[in-house]
């Protein structure tokens, strides 16, 4: 398990450098006091575990602590970790994002993904969160395992973006469907799926755009793309990539997207589905801002599925709970 744990801890160092000045201070004192409470709070908040998700982990601690008749302030960390572990193994919200955990999730990476028909990956996220990226990283990891991956350029309005997908397409040694700069994403996405099934491919991943400046229009667009995959028979699975450094603004972006998607039209019915399915959280490497993920899966139930650790292929780490708490607040949790 190269150490997936290793992958973690190296990509959590910022968020632990603000955490362990703070921590053994609050837990390390003789008595459980306001102050103690007070300096918990703030390093939660100022760790952008968010003042919602924060205030539930301190009212959970607290009526543990007096339940359970804690009187060392040192076992409020091992507390305080437990509760944490809870919130990111919290059920989601239906069997959908279950199967979805199972297979992509704690369940061990990609490797137990059911590649009976072609799985199609629709990949959300606004620009500059490393989505084109972490695409890559999806990819590289699947070929690893022998799949055939075919990539779809879905994202038409920049000719950056299907320049960049194309180079990685080159570099990993996956085909990449793609149209001219201001073509029509959904007729990419569809001769995607055509390559797909002649070409036997087990994963298709098709990137998106995502211009948040125009709001409207881009999830218009994401519901056509996602017309198009499910008419031709496949239900995609939907993974949006949050930029940690972006702090309270990821889980903003997180809702948006969610709420947006959870609406597909069929033969004239609306039902709902889930807007995203999971989430991949690029750049936590390069962030002091790792709380993020408590409040993201606290407040939209929304698991988290993979971590970027780096910049290189392999730099992609499936997100286990226990691992994640551990490598905030440390070994004595």
């Amino acid at each position: 398990m190269f150490n997936i744990f290793k992958r973690t801890r190296q990509s959590m160092e910022r968020t632990r450098e603000l955490w362990r000045e703070k921590i053994g201070g609050i837990f390390g004192r003789s008595l459980i006091n306001d102050e103690l409470w007070d300096d918990l709070e703030e390093l939660l908040i100022a760790g952008d575990v968010g003042i919602n998700t924060s205030l539930k982990l301190i009212e959970a601690v607290k009526a543990r602590v007096k339940n359970e008749r804690v009187q060392d302030a040192a076992r409020i960390q091992a507390l305080l970790g437990e509760e944490m572990v809870g919130i990111l193994k919290q059920s989601t919200v239906g069997s959908r994002q279950s199967a979805v955990v199972s297979q992509w999730g704690a369940g061990g990476g990609l490797s137990t993904i059911d590649y009976r028909l072609s799985t199609v990956v629709l990949v959300v996220g606004v620009n500059g969160t490393g989505k084109t990226t972490s695409i890559a990283k999806l990819a590289h990891n699947l070929k690893g395992q022998d799949k055939r991956v075919i990539l779809a350029a879905a994202d038409t309005f920049r000719a950056a973006a299907i320049d960049q997908l194309k180079h990685w397409g080159e570099r990993l040694g996956v085909d990449v469907i793609s149209s001219q700069p201001g073509g029509d994403p959904g007729a990419v996405v569809f001769d995607a799926l055509e390559a797909a099934r002649r070409r036997k491919a087990d994963v298709l991943i098709a990137d998106t755009a995502g211009r948040i400046q125009t709001k409207f229009n881009l999830m218009e667009e994401l519901k056509k793309i996602r017309r198009v995959i499910t008419r031709a028979g496949v239900d995609p699975v939907v993974l949006l990539v949050l930029d940690a450094n972006t702090g309270q603004n990821g889980l903003s972006q997180a809702r948006y997207f969610s709420e947006a998607l959870s609406e597909t039209s069929s033969r004239g019915s609306i039902y709902r589905t889930p807007g995203v399915d999971g989430i991949i959280l690029a750049k936590l490497d390069s962030t002091s801002r790792g709380g993020i993920v408590l409040a993201i899966v606290d407040e939209l139930k929304i698991p988290i599925l993979f971590i970027g650790t780096g910049q290189g292929p392999d730099d992609l780490a499936p997100f286990k709970a226990e691992e994640f708490v551990e490598a905030l607040l440390g070994d004595n949790w």
